[in-house]
Order: structure tokens, then sequence, then C-alpha cells
């Protein structure tokens, strides 16, 4: 079977730290997590998928609900054999990192949410994200990219940085990015998943972005009952992009801790079954 998404999968699949899956944000591609499958992939598997609709990835024309694309990453990573993760979703990436702990959170062993939030849409926002949708579809995608890369990145952020995103929003198609915007607009309110999250938790959030702003970071860091906050210094919206050896840093002391507490559980497990294999 072919898989319906295009992906990265990189690293040592018989690593024995877990694989670590990466969900990017809109309107973006898989090659946003560059840096961080640099630094993650010869320790550990890495998967990156290109969301239905972005990247080279099919479109669907409409409306695409965060439960259809967690639905599509649940079935990618069925088809990699990929049974527990690491789960981490960047801005839209987030709030379908959550869809996805809320389908299927018995894989999921740790959760990163970067510069997301977990509220539902209100009426002026529906409204502004369909309003978006039919312009885009209009007009293409160059004109809102052009207008929002130095709230995506700060305006201090590299050259070579805002090169990157506004390639990546440029490229997206405007049929996906649309049935997103159109998804997105009806999505769930997350507060009470996050109240019930059992695994590990990370926040990240930079501290200049304007679309999801440090205090919302610090009130899903306060639902979340084991989590941890890193605000990134110097970054905007993509501090994986902005500031990346800041963000790999409180990323691997992440999945270092994940994976130790994932090798004590396999090893009291072995002991368990050993103990009934004597008795």
């Amino acid at each position: 079977m072919t898989p319906f998404l295009a992906y990265d999968d990189k690293g040592d699949a018989d690593s024995s730290a877990l694989p670590l899956v990466l969900i990017h944000g809109h309107p973006f591609d898989r090659t946003m997590w560059t840096p961080q499958i640099e630094a993650f992939a010869p320790s550990r598997r890495v998967i990156a998928p290109d969301l239905r609709g972005y990247g080279a990835s099919p479109v669907t024309p409409g409306v695409t609900l965060l439960s259809r694309f967690a639905a599509d990453v649940e079935d990618l990573l069925d088809f990699l054999e990929v049974h527990a993760f690491v789960l981490a979703g960047l801005s839209m990436g987030g709030q379908i990192a959550m869809e996805c702990y809320d389908r299927f959170g018995d894989r999921v062993r740790g959760l990163v949410l970067a510069d997301t939030f977990p509220t539902a849409e209100t009426t002026d926002g529906k409204q502004a994200r369909n309003e978006m949708a039919d312009r885009l579809l209009a007009e293409g995608m160059r004109g809102y990219a052009d207008e929002v890369l130095e709230k995506m990145v700060a305006p201090y952020a590299a050259d070579d940085v805002k090169a990157h995103v506004h390639r990546m929003m440029t490229s997206t198609p405007p049929e996906g990015a649309a049935a997103a915007l159109r998804g997105r607009a009806e999505r769930p309110d997350y507060r009470s998943l996050l109240t019930r999250v059992a695994v590990p938790a990370l926040v990240v959030v930079g501290e200049d972005d304007e679309f999801t702003p440090v205090p919302e970071a610090e009130a899903m860091h306060a639902a979340l009952p084991h989590s941890d906050l890193q605000v990134v210094k110097g970054a905007a919206h993509m501090p994986n992009l902005e500031r990346p050896e800041e963000f790999n840093a409180a990323l691997g002391d992440f999945l270092s801790r994940i994976d130790a507490a994932d090798a004590a559980d396999a090893a009291d497990a072995a002991d368990a079954a050993d103990a009934a294999d004597a008795g």
C-alpha cells in the first residue's frame, strides 16, 4: 500500500530511542523541520509528513478538518509500523497534535506543543479564516506570504530563514491552504483535553510571537499536568527555524527524559515478566 502523505523517514529505525514525529504548521511543509531532522536523526528515527494539501502531498479542495489531518497521520504511522513515539507540532501542527492525542493518545509517550493554542475559534475568527480562504483561492499565496512573513519570523531573523519561510508559503497550493483554513475554523476546544494529558509535555514559544503570544503558552503549561515551558528569546512564531540551537537543546533534553522513562518502564515490564515465569 502506498501512503497518502509524502513524508521524510530519517534515522535509525532500530534505535532504542523513541521515534520523533513532527507535524508542520500552516502554510508550510515538512522542510520547516530540517534543523530538527538533522539534529535528531543520527540518534533516533524522525518522521515528518507533508500534511494533506501541503508540500508534496495530494490536495483535496473544500474543507479539511483537524480530525482528517490527524487520521492521515495515524494512517501513516500505521503504514510505517510506528506504535509508540514522541509527537511534536507547531502552530496548526500543534492543534493537530492535540487532535492526535485525543484520537490515539495511548501511542504517544511525550507531547511537544510549539507556538500554538488550544481554544476553539471565535465567531469573528471563523469569518476571518473563511474570508482568507476565499482570498487565497482568488489571488494565490504570494500577497499573503509577503504580508505575514515578518510575523511568522521576527523582522530581525536571518535572511536565509526568511527566504525559507517565504518559499514554503508561496509553494503551498492555495486549494490546500484554503481547505485547511476552513477546517481550522471549525476546530474543537482542546483546553479540557490538555488537563487529561497523562504523558510528559513540553510547551515552547518564541518570546516575540504575535500569533500565539507567551501568555497562551503559559496557560497551556498551567493546564497540562506534567509539562515544562521553554520561552525562546530572539524568535517569533517559528523558533525551530529562527533559533534552532535553543529549540533543539530544549527538545533534546525533553527527549532524553522521555527515553529514560521509557527504558525504565521496559525494564520494569521485563522484570515483572521474569517474575511471573519464575512463579
